[in-house]
């Protein structure tokens, strides 16, 4: 599928691997796939990031994906499912910390595990880094949006509306910011 990849796309891949390098997380998430997205320059990406306002909300997107992480990467819609069940997620959240410390509940790709053979994927200078299963379903649905528009190729705009369809923290937190699905597809023309 990699080959497919146009080099604004393999740009963003590789921004992702160095993000998670940076943040010392085992494995490359689609939050990683986002922040290097933010980082583009000169892509559909970029142009259709800045159209809808998120460069300018950049400050406020990693905020919010650092607040989730603390949350234990629950999503907002998760959130209110549980709380429509009485549970308080805040408060188990506070409960946890004041037990075990700040940002206990964090998920970090879970550091130490070795990923299995066969499941890394090479990125040049950057070296090994495995992807988590979101982020491979991220890859595949950009997949699906390139062939789904008649694109022969995946470019970073697949990357950006994969990750505007994939339920979850990240399109949680791009909606909340003025990005989605519609209003990309709207800034990119069709």
């Amino acid at each position: 599928m990699f080959e497919r990849f146009t080099q604004g796309a393999r740009d963003v891949v590789v921004g992702a691997v160095a993000h998670a390098e940076r943040a010392g997380a085992a494995t490359v998430t689609d939050e990683h796939l986002l922040l290097a997205l933010l980082d583009a320059e000169g892509t559909k990406a970029a142009f259709a990031l800045t159209a809808l306002g998120a460069p300018d909300r950049r400050d406020a997107i990693t905020a919010a994906l650092a607040d989730a992480r603390r949350r234990g990467g629950v999503s907002r819609a998760d959130e209110e499912a549980l709380a429509g069940l009485g549970i308080d997620v805040d408060a188990i959240v506070s409960s946890v910390e004041l037990a075990h410390g700040e940002g206990a509940l964090a998920h970090t790709g879970a550091p130490g595990r070795a990923p299995r053979r066969g499941r890394r994927l090479l990125l040049g200078r950057t070296g090994h880094r495995p992807f988590a299963p979101e982020s491979k379903r991220v890859l595949e649905q950009a997949l699906r949006v390139a062939l789904g528009r008649g694109d022969r190729s995946i470019g970073d705009e697949h990357l950006l509306l994969a990750l505007t369809v994939r339920p979850g923290v990240v399109r949680d937190v791009l909606r909340g910011r003025g990005v989605s699905y519609e209003g990309v597809v709207r800034v990119l023309g069709g």
